[in-house]
C-alpha cells in the first residue's frame, strides 16, 4: 500500500490524464484519414499505417515495460514514457511526409507502452481489493472515453485547425501531466526482475508478422509481396513465432516475460481475452464509419466526430455508478449486459448505414453502444486484477494491457483488409472515380454501393462483440474469488 502522506486518488487522477492522452491518439487519426491522404499524397493503406504503427509500437514492449515498472518504479518509467510521447508528438505535428509521420508515430507508441502498465499497477498496489472497483471504474472509463473521444476531438481539430494539431495539442497536456505525476504519484517499492529478452524477440516477430500480413494482404492480393516473401508466409511465420513464444514461456526456468501462472486465475484469463475483443471493436469501427459519413453522407469532420460524442459522455457519466455496482456486487452481469447492448447497437448500425440514416438515429445508436461499452471496460479491468498478488502486479498489468493493445493492433489491420475487400467487391465495378478515403464527396450514383461496402466491413465488428460475449460468459462469479483474494494478500 501507499504511505499515508500520499492520496491514492490524486495519484490516480494524475496518471489517468496521461493515460487518456495516449489512448486518444489510438483513435484520433481515424477522422483525419481523408485529410492525411490528400495533404500528404498518401495511399489509403499508408494512412491506416499511421494508426497501426502507433498501435504496434505500443503493444510489443508492454510485456517488458510492466516489468520495468516493478524493477525501477512505476513513477520513473511513467515519467520517462510521458517525456518520449510528448516530444514525438511535436515531431508528428511538424512532419511533412507520410513516411516520417509513421516513424514519429512509432516513437509515440514506445512512449505510450512505457506509461500504460504503470497506471494499472499503481491502482493494484495502492487500493485494497474491495476499494478497487471505483478506482478501476475511473481507469476503465478513461480507456473507454479516450478511445471514443478521439474521433470527436479529431473532427473538430482537423476541420478548424488542420490535422497537425491533433498531435501538437498533446504538448501542453503532456507538460501538465508530467508536473502532476511528479507531485502526486508516490514512489513505490521496487522488485528485482530478470528480463526475458529472447521472449521479447519472439513476441515482437510474431505480432509484427501477423499485423503486416493481415493489413497488407488485400494490397498484394494475398500473394507475393517481394521475391519469395508472401502474405501466407508472413501469417504462418507469425503464428509459428507466437507458438514458440508460448512454448518458451513455459520452459523458461528463470523468470518468463509472461508468467503462465497468471492464467491459472480464471478471471484474469477471461478478462484479458475479453478486453482484447473490446479493444478490437473500439479501434475497428471508427474507420468505416468516418469514411462513410464524410464520403457518402457529406458530413464535415466535425459533424462526423460529434455524432459519436454520446459514447464519450456515457462513459464519463456511468463511471461512478458502475464502480459502485462493482464494489457492491459481481461485475460479471454488468459485462454480459454490456456486450449484448454493444452487439445489438452494431447490428443496428449496419442497417442504418445501408439505408443512409440521418444524424438523429446515429446519435441514438452511439448512445446505445456507449452504454454497452461503459458496462464492459471497468468490470473487465476489475476482475483481471482482483486476485493478483502484489509481486505480479507489474507483470499482470503488462499482460492485460498487451492483450488490450494486441486487440487494437489486429483490429486496425483487420478492418483495413475488410474495407479494402468490401470496396473491391461492391464499388470497383461502378466506375467510381473517387478513391475511398480521399477528400471527395461521392456522386449520388456511387453512394449506395459505397454504403453497402462500409456496412459489410462492420460485420467484422459485430463478430468480435459476439466472441466477446461468449468469452465473458465464462467468468467466475465474484463470490468464488473472495477467499482467494484474501489469502493472496495475507
Amino acid at each position: 500500500m501507499t504511505s499515508p502522506q500520499h492520496n491514492p486518488w490524486r495519484a490516480l487522477w494524475a496518471l489517468v490524464l496521461g493515460f487518456f492522452m495516449i489512448l486518444v491518439d489510438s483513435t484520433i487519426v481515424s477522422v483525419a484519414t481523408p485529410a492525411l491522404k490528400a495533404e500528404l499524397d498518401a495511399t489509403y493503406v499508408q494512412v491506416i499505417w499511421v494508426t497501426s504503427a502507433y498501435l504496434l509500437a505500443y503493444a510489443i514492449p508492454l510485456l517488458v515495460t510492466g516489468r520495468l515498472g516493478d524493477r525501477f518504479g512505476p513513477k520513473n518509467i511513467y515519467l520517462g514514457g510521458l517525456a518520449l510521447f510528448t516530444a514525438s508528438s511535436l515531431w508528428c505535428g511538424l512532419t511533412d511526409s507520410i513516411e516520417m509521420l509513421i516513424v514519429a508515430r512509432v516513437l509515440q507508441g514506445l512512449g505510450a507502452s512505457m506509461m500504460t502498465p504503470q497506471t494499472m499497477s499503481v491502482v493494484t498496489r495502492t487500493f485494497a481489493p474491495r476499494e478497487r472497483g471505483k478506482a478501476m471504474a475511473l481507469w476503465g472509463a478513461t480507456a473507454g472515453a479516450a478511445m471514443l473521444v478521439g474521433p470527436v476531438l479529431g473532427g473538430i481539430i482537423v476541420q478548424h485547425a488542420g490535422w497537425q494539431w491533433i498531435f501538437l495539442v498533446n504538448i501542453p497536456v503532456g507538460i501538465i501531466a508530467f508536473a502532476l505525476a511528479m507531485a502526486w504519484v508516490p514512489t513505490l517499492p521496487t522488485h528485482s526482475h530478470a528480463f526475458d529478452w529472447f521472449g521479447v524477440v519472439l513476441s515482437m516477430l510474431g505480432i509484427s508478422f501477423l499485423t503486416f500480413g493481415i493489413q497488407e494482404g488485400e494490397t498484394y492480393d494475398w500473394g507475393t509481396i517481394a521475391g519469395w516473401v508472401s502474405v501466407p508466409l508472413l501469417l504462418a511465420s507469425g503464428i509459428v513465432f507466437m507458438a514458440a513464444f508460448v512454448w518458451w514461456q513455459a520452459k523458461n526456468v528463470r523468470e518468463p516475460l509472461v508468467p503462465l501462472s497468471l492464467f491459472k486465475d480464471r478471471n484474469f484469463s477471461v478478462s484479458s481475452a475479453g478486453v482484447a475483443t473490446l479493444s478490437f471493436t473500439s479501434i475497428a469501427f471508427p474507420f468505416p464509419f468516418m469514411l462513410w459519413a464524410q464520403s457518402a453522407m457529406g458530413w464535415t469532420p466535425t459533424q462526423a466526430g460529434l455524432v459519436m460524442s454520446p459514447m464519450a459522455v456515457v462513459a464519463v457519466v456511468m463511471s461512478r455508478p458502475v464502480g459502485q455496482l462493482i464494489d457492491r456486487g459481481d461485475p460479471k452481469p454488468l459485462a454480459i449486459y454490456g456486450s449484448l447492448l454493444s452487439a445489438s447497437a452494431t447490428a443496428l448500425m449496419i442497417s442504418a448505414m445501408r439505408v443512409e440514416a440521418g444524424y438523429l438515429p446515429w446519435l441514438a445508436l452511439f448512445l446505445l453502444v456507449g452504454l454497452g461499452n461503459a458496462l464492459l471496460w471497468s468490470p473487465l479491468a476489475t476482475n483481471a486484477t482482483f486476485n493478483l498478488p502484489m509481486n505480479l502486479a507489474g507483470a499482470g498489468s503488462g499482460v492485460y494491457n498487451s492483450m488490450r493493445q494486441m486487440g487494437a493492433v489486429i483490429g486496425s489491420a483487420a478492418i483495413s483488409a475488410a474495407i479494402t475487400m468490401a470496396v473491391a467487391r461492391n464499388v470497383s465495378s461502378t466506375g467510381m472515380t473517387a478513391t475511398p478515403g480521399s477528400n471527395v464527396v461521392l456522386p449520388p450514383g456511387q453512394v449506395r454501393p459505397f454504403s453497402i461496402a462500409m456496412s459489410e466491413s462492420l460485420y467484422l465488428v459485430l463478430a468480435a462483440y459476439i466472441v466477446g460475449f461468449v468469452i465473458i460468459a465464462m467468468m467466475a462469479p465474484r463470490a468464488a474469488l473472495e477467499p482467494q483474494a484474501t489469502a493472496t494478500r495475507t
